[in-house]
């Protein structure tokens, strides 16, 4: 058996992203998996087949429980903290927290659980600004 997770995306368009991201967890926990594929999006200019370069978070709603932490990451070669997660909460980033595109970075946004536990359970709400 496998944690249940989703992915559901409340908003895609040509300058924001909302994507909210949910676990409930058999024990198994999750391990640096790509939650927001930077390739997957049309870019803010909307142009087809043009994926945003990376994107700048503008805010994250999170509830964690049962978890020790929740991590997440920009990826890169060696990858860049974005937040580490724990209790809930609002964190609200102005102008916006943006991908810092170390060396070998793709744009995408990964996610690692500690301490899973059978029926630890996140809700993590991303708000995210396209950037070429």
């Amino acid at each position: 058996m496998a944690d249940r997770v989703d992915s559901r995306v409340m908003e895609d368009g040509p300058r924001n992203f909302i994507v909210r991201l949910t676990n409930v967890s058999d024990g198994t926990g999750e391990s640096a998996v790509t939650k927001v594929d930077a390739s997957a999006h049309m870019g803010p200019d909307q142009k087809p087949g043009l994926a945003p370069v990376s994107f700048v978070v503008e805010s994250i709603d999170y509830s964690i429980q049962g978890f020790t932490n929740v991590e997440l990451f920009f990826d890169a070669d060696t990858d860049d903290e974005l937040a580490v997660l724990a209790g809930q909460g609002y964190i609200p980033y102005s102008p916006g927290l943006a991908d810092p595109r170390s060396t070998g970075f793709t744009g995408d946004i990964k996610l690692t659980t500690s301490g899973a536990v059978s029926g630890a359970s996140y809700t993590i709400t991303l708000t995210l600004r396209k950037k070429q």
